[in-house]
């Protein structure tokens, strides 16, 4: 893991707001506010992976989609190598797609059923590279396509003839065919049998390793996130619960949420996964319209008390490295 120097990537306090208007209401009534979103803090370096872990609707997808400018972020910073990219202009959002780029949840879905494999890949060299000539273009993407364990008779075919494992590296070959820096995978693996997510998460560790890429990752299953994570950031209900590097925080979790998420996470051990102390939660996740008050969190914590409700506890670090935005922890130190 490289963080040496500066950072590639700096998000701070970034926030993502959507104003929803309730159809019995006043034409002239305000909208509410759906804080899908709300305060999110983190450091990139190149090289690095950052997993982002949490349940559904805790905000994941939109911090995918608003650190490209897909869902333009309500307020916050994305500095990307020191130059802030919050209210640039398109024309330097579409410099800056070159460096960053996305795999998306759902291969088949993310490719264009009219297109073949090689105008799908082809496709952002035609954007960003359009000097290049056909020749040069298929070239290169003869080589992505080889890289990521396709072959190069297959690039006349069209999506539905390829598995759900194979669209992924489509779709891979998609987002690394401009030599990016940056990559961000939303759920990349959720949607494949489980003997294809692992192929999909080693051909991403090998690209990354032979092409220096730093990635944030984001999935629903913590063992994938610790297999090829170097940081972890926890969220829920669009707000950073936990981020530590990986080994301290799947051996020691500090927030209960987290510590929760992990219990369930099966045990190879038939006899320890039937031994093992599940951290049930109860109840659902609130809706991000009407968020509890104090800790988002709080409603189904096991260990909230009444300071809880009152105040938002600060993501504050520990001596360790860990940020954990939570009282109980900040009243142990405090003691």
């Amino acid at each position: 893991m490289t963080t040496a120097g500066p950072a590639l990537l700096q998000v701070r306090d970034l926030r993502v707001h959507f104003p929803v208007r309730d159809a019995r209401a006043w034409p002239w009534s305000p909208a509410r506010a759906l804080k899908a979103l709300d305060g999110v803090s983190f450091d990139l370096h190149a090289g690095q992976t950052l997993g982002v872990v949490g349940e559904s609707g805790c905000g994941k997808s939109t911090l995918a989609r608003a650190l490209l400018n897909v869902h333009p972020a309500t307020s916050g910073s994305i500095r990307w190598r020191g130059q802030e990219m919050l209210g640039a202009p398109p024309a330097q959002w579409a410099t800056l797609r070159r460096h960053m780029q996305m795999v998306f949840q759902d291969p088949l879905a993310s490719l264009n059923p009219r297109m073949t494999v090689a105008q799908i890949i082809a496709e952002p060299l035609r954007v960003h590279r359009p000097e290049l000539g056909t020749n040069e273009v298929m070239a290169k993407v003869r080589r992505m396509m080889d890289r990521v364990g396709l072959a190069a008779r297959q690039m006349n075919r069209f999506p539905h003839a390829f598995s759900g494992g194979q669209c992924q590296r489509i779709g891979i070959a998609r987002a690394l065919i401009l030599e990016p820096q940056l990559v961000v995978c939303d759920e990349p693996v959720s949607a494949l049998d489980l003997s294809i997510q692992a192929q999909i998460i080693n051909l991403l560790q090998e690209l990354q390793r032979e092409l220096g890429l730093a990635l944030i990752f984001i999935a629903h299953d913590l063992a994938v996130v610790r297999h090829i994570s170097q940081r972890v950031m926890v969220m829920y209900l669009g707000r950073t619960m936990e981020l530590a590097d990986c080994a301290p925080l799947y051996a020691a979790a500090q927030h209960p949420y987290t510590q929760a998420l992990l219990s369930a996470i099966p045990l190879p051990d038939p006899a320890v996964e039937r031994h093992k102390t599940l951290q049930l939660l109860q109840g659902d996740l609130p809706s991000p319209l009407d968020p509890p008050t104090g800790c988002v969190f709080r409603t189904r914590c096991p260990k909230a008390h009444s300071a809880c409700a009152l105040q938002s506890p600060a993501l504050l670090r520990q001596a360790n490295g860990t940020e954990v935005a939570c009282h109980l922890v900040m009243d142990l130190h405090a003691a």
